[in-house]
C-alpha cells in the first residue's frame, strides 16, 4: 500500500478534528496544547476551503450634489450640527469598501451598518469573481448590521452559523475579508477576551475581541471557528495608526440570528424585548455602598409604567446580577442578553435589593408604540422641510437609540437635498420647542412650521443634550 503523503496526512488530521461527535460522545471538543512537532505542522486549509466561498466584497458609493448652504452661520449651531450642509456641487463621489457573509442560498449577505451608511449604490462581489448589485433588506443600525439580498443568482454558497456563547477565550479563529481592498484574505488568532462591553461600537457593546489581524477593508466580513462555523462579524480595530495592532471586535453570531431572522419573515426592522428600565454601570464607589466585593450589575435607576420590569415587581435601586442564569456585568451585557431572545415567553433575571436576592419573571414583549407614531413630511420654507416625523413613544425610543427624552416628536427620515438635510438635521433628532411653545405632536410641528418667521428660535434634543439656536428664515 502507497504511503499518503505528509501533506495529505494532515490535511486527513485536521479533518478528523471536525468531523462530527459519535452519538453519546461529549458534544464538547477536546482542547489540548500542541503535544508534539506534528502537531504545529497541521494546516487551516480545509476550514478555509469550506468557509471562503460564502465570504463577498462589498462595495458601495454615493455622489453627493448637495449645493453650498450659505443660511446657517451661527457658530454654536455648527457646532451642535456639524458641517455637513457645506458640501458643494461636483463633490466627489463617496465610495466604502468592506467585507459580507451569505447566509442564506437565496442571495442574503450580512455585513455592517457603517459598511454602506448614507451609500446609493452596492455592488457585491463573491470569492469566483461574480459580480451583483444588491439591494438593502434590513437596516439595523442599533448592531450596526445590515442585510442585503442579491439580485440576480440562486443557490449561493452559504457559511453556517455557529455559537457564539459556546466560545471561550483561547480558542482559535480565522478572520476572513478584504482588507484594504488588496482581495480576500484569511489571517489567523485566537478569542482574546469575551463579552467587551465598553468599545463603544453599537448600541449592543457586547464583542467578541480577538487577535486575528483586521484591517479597513475586513468591516464585515467573517470570524470563523475550526469548524468552518461562523462566530462572529468583524466590525472594529482598537488602533492609533489605523492599522491592526492586534485588539480586533467582532459582534457575535448570536445577534446576527436575531436580526437574520426578522429578514426572513419579511420585516423591515428588528424587534426585540423591552425592559422598560434605565440602567446604570455599577462603580467602585456604588459597589462599596452595596456592599458587594466587586463592581458588577445593572442597577436600575428608573422604571417605565406599565413596563415589563415594573410589572415583575422590580423597584429602582434593585441591582440586576443575571439573566436566565447567565451573569451580567454591566448594562451592556444585560442589553445584549434581552435583546438576542425571541419574543414571547419570559426570561428570569436575578437581582439584589438591600443585599438579599431575589427572583423576577419578565414579560418577553416588544415596546409600545403609544402614542402612534402619526408620521408627518413637513414641506414650505422652515428649516425642517424635507423631514419626516412621528411622534415619541418607547417603541421608537428604542428603535432610534432615543436617550433621556420622554415625549415630543422627532425625525425619523430626511430627504437628500432638502433644507433638513442642508440645516444638517440628523434622524433621531427631538423636536422640543420652536419659540419657546413646546412641541407635543406631529400635529403641533406642522402647524408651527406653517407659518412664516424671520426667524426660528429651535431647542433640539440630540445624544442625550440639549441645544436652543437662532436660525434665519
Amino acid at each position: 500500500m502507497n504511503t499518503p503523503s505528509p501533506r495529505l496526512l494532515r490535511a486527513l488530521t485536521v479533518s478528523f478534528l471536525l468531523m462530527p461527535v459519535p452519538s453519546g460522545a461529549s458534544a464538547e471538543p477536546l482542547r489540548q496544547v500542541p503535544q508534539a512537532q506534528n502537531d504545529v505542522l497541521l494546516s487551516f486549509a480545509p476550514v478555509v476551503k469550506k468557509a471562503q466561498p460564502a465570504v463577498v466584497n462589498v462595495y458601495a458609493s454615493r455622489t453627493d450634489k448637495r449645493p453650498r448652504n450659505p443660511l446657517f452661520d451661527d457658530p454654536v449651531f455648527r457646532h451642535f450640527f456639524g458641517e455637513g450642509g457645506n458640501a458643494r456641487p461636483g463633490s466627489p463621489t463617496a465610495r466604502s469598501l468592506g467585507s459580507g457573509v451569505l447566509v442564506d442560498a437565496s442571495g442574503l449577505v450580512v455585513t455592517n451598518y457603517h459598511v454602506i451608511e448614507g451609500m446609493t449604490d452596492v455592488k457585491v462581489a463573491l470569492a469566483d469573481k461574480r459580480e451583483f448589485d444588491a439591494g438593502i433588506v434590513l437596516r439595523d443600525q442599533r448592531t450596526d448590521l445590515v442585510l442585503l439580498r442579491l439580485k440576480g443568482g440562486e443557490n449561493f454558497p452559504v457559511m453556517e452559523l455557529g455559537d457564539s456563547d459556546a466560545l471561550e477565550v483561547g480558542d482559535i479563529v480565522l478572520a476572513i475579508g478584504n482588507p484594504f481592498g488588496v482581495g480576500q484574505t484569511v489571517t489567523q488568532g485566537i478569542v482574546s477576551a469575551l463579552a467587551r462591553t465598553q468599545a463603544g461600537i453599537s448600541d449592543y457593546g457586547f464583542f467578541i475581541q480577538t487577535d486575528a489581524a483586521i484591517n479597513p477593508g475586513n468591516s464585515g466580513g467573517a470570524l470563523v471557528d475550526l469548524h468552518a462555523r461562523l462566530v462572529g462579524i468583524n466590525s472594529a480595530i482598537f488602533s492609533q495608526t489605523g492599522s491592526s495592532i492586534g485588539i480586533g471586535f467582532a459582534i457575535p453570531v448570536n445577534m446576527v440570528k436575531i436580526v437574520l431572522a426578522a429578514a426572513k419573515v419579511g420585516g423591515h426592522q428588528v424587534r426585540r424585548p423591552w425592559l422598560g428600565a434605565s440602567l446604570q454601570t455599577v462603580s467602585r464607589e456604588i459597589a462599596d455602598s452595596l456592599g458587594l466585593d466587586r463592581p458588577s450589575g445593572a442597577l436600575i435607576t428608573d422604571l417605565s409604567a406599565g413596563g415589563p420590569a415594573a410589572e415583575a415587581g422590580l423597584r429602582h435601586g434593585d441591582l440586576i446580577t443575571a439573566i436566565d442564569g447567565q451573569s451580567v456585568d454591566d448594562p451592556e451585557g444585560l442589553g445584549y442578553r434581552l435583546a438576542t431572545k425571541p419574543l414571547g415567553g419570559a426570561a428570569s433575571l436575578t437581582y439584589l435589593r438591600d443585599g438579599k436576592p431575589g427572583t423576577a419573571s419578565i414579560k418577553l414583549t416588544p415596546a409600545p408604540e403609544i402614542p402612534a407614531r402619526d408620521p408627518v413630511k413637513l414641506k414650505g420654507a422652515s428649516p425642517f422641510s424635507g423631514a419626516t416625523v412621528i411622534n415619541l413613544s418607547p417603541a421608537v425610543s428604542e428603535e432610534l437609540s432615543i436617550r433621556g427624552a420622554s415625549g415630543g416628536v422627532v425625525i425619523s427620515e430626511i430627504e437628500e437635498g432638502s433644507q433638513a438635510a442642508l440645516v444638517n438635521f440628523q434622524i433621531g433628532d427631538v423636536i422640543v420647542a420652536i419659540d419657546d411653545a413646546p412641541v407635543k405632536t406631529t400635529r403641533d410641528l406642522e402647524q408651527a412650521v406653517s407659518r412664516s418667521r424671520n426667524y426660528w428660535k429651535l431647542t433640539i434634543g440630540r445624544g442625550g443634550e440639549t441645544i436652543t439656536t437662532m436660525i434665519g428664515g
